[in-house]
């Protein structure tokens, strides 16, 4: 079999990935734009904090039945629609901006769709992907996208600021405009992006639901990560917040601490570079139980520095092994799972590992206000030594087969 041409030269994938650069920054622009509008509008922080709820409530009421959803229907038919209804949904926010017609209640029914478009694009694409890629090039594709979603991380808020200062409507045509392009390169992916379906009859979505959960669960090595990941995320998604009261204790200022929260991101992107050299050359089990020590270590650093700077300079430590790490856990999902349930088992994993990321905000929250951002550092580093220990007693992340050793079921 001749060796697939370089991942480049994979006009399907160049499209998509092109297209969705585009959209995620678009997502960041706003992200930062819709906080700052209420608060402008409204003087109310509750309001602004309702919105952000609303946009992420999806997350947690729709990933089960979205990955049911997205694996009975067509997944390029789905992301054409996520694209399409978020353009006109932040459409809609732009000419209500324009005319000066503005509504909270309006405004959560807004973010709550385009929350839920995401999720269904998001499901869809990722089970679409190994039709788009050849496996071998799978883990260069997945750090790709990594690199898509940290770069926006870095792009988005920036340019949402700028665009806000100029106008407050120009976020929301730019994001407008980012999901109508993403539309527009997806018309040129060619369609077929799942097995063919045998004709069967149609179950209940419970049960189809019931079908991805249960499969998951069988499987000792995807439960693990899955579990693993969603844990680790109580850490690393509070560490940004700890890391601001932590730097205002030192005397940091505003902009300083704009500067150590990019750390992390150019980090992530460093990873992401990184990752299909680092999967090829490590073993999965060096990877997934080396992070966990690497992030007992930075944690327990970060207690005693006492310089601003060198904070962020350990947080980004934190961040250069994730890509790597996601780009594993998500190869074993591709080599382990049947395509027709690609989209349930996603949806079961999102759950878990998403999941926990409204819970470290509020964790972090509350350890900040009873111990203090040393304090909460303190009890962040004694649960990354539980986590690490545990990952590393676990026999199924000890024994982690490398990818090209896996072969997915039918």
């Amino acid at each position: 079999m001749d060796e697939p041409g370089p991942l480049w030269r994979n006009r399907d994938f160049v499209l998509l990935w092109c297209g969705q650069v585009v959209s995620t920054v678009g997502m960041r622009v706003t992200a930062l734009a819709y906080p700052l509008l209420v608060l402008a509008l409204t003087g109310s922080p509750f309001q602004a904090g309702l919105v952000g709820f609303a946009q992420s409530l999806p997350f947690l009421v729709l990933y089960l039945p979205a990955g049911a959803l997205v694996d009975r229907w067509d997944r390029r038919r789905v992301m054409l629609v996520g694209d399409g209804l978020r353009a006109v949904l932040l459409g809609l926010v732009a000419l209500g901006l324009a005319v000066d017609v503005f509504s909270v209640a309006a405004l959560l029914v807004v973010v709550f769709l385009d929350g839920a478009c995401f999720v269904f694009f998001q499901l869809a694409e990722s089970a679409a992907l190994p039709h788009i890629v050849p496996k071998s090039q799978l883990p260069t594709a997945l750090a790709q996208n990594q690199a898509r979603e940290l770069g926006a991380d870095l792009a988005g808020g920036p340019l949402g600021g700028a665009l806000y200062a100029a106008g407050r409507t120009l976020p929301f045509v730019f994001d407008m405009l980012s999901y109508a392009i993403g539309f527009v390169t997806l018309l040129f992916v060619r369609p077929g992006l799942q097995d063919p379906r045998p004709p069967q009859g149609r179950r209940s979505l419970r049960s189809e639901i019931a079908e991805g959960l249960v499969w998951l669960w069988r499987q000792p090595l995807l439960r693990a990560t899955v579990v693993l990941i969603g844990a680790a995320n109580l850490v690393l998604a509070a560490l940004p917040l700890v890391l601001i009261v932590r730097a205002q204790e030192l005397g940091a200022s505003p902009s300083l601490i704009g500067l150590l929260l990019a750390l992390p991101g150019v980090a992530g992107i460093a990873g992401a570079v990184a990752a299909p050299w680092l999967e090829r050359r490590l073993s999965p089990r060096a990877v997934m139980i080396g992070a966990c020590w690497l992030w007992v270590v930075c944690t327990a650093t970060l207690v005693w520095l006492p310089w601003p700077l060198a904070l962020g300079a350990v947080v980004a430590a934190c961040a250069l092994p994730e890509p790597v790490f996601n780009v594993i856990a998500m190869s074993y999902r591709y080599a382990l799972t049947p395509d027709r349930l690609q989209g349930r088992v996603l949806g079961a994993a999102r759950l878990v590992t998403w999941g926990s990321l409204p819970l470290a905000s509020l964790a972090a929250g509350s350890l900040l206000q009873a111990l203090g951002a040393r304090g909460a550092l303190a009890a962040y580093a004694v649960f990354t030594i539980a986590l690490a220990s545990v990952a590393t007693s676990v026999p199924v992340l000890r024994r982690a087969p490398r990818i090209r050793d896996l072969k997915r079921p039918e």
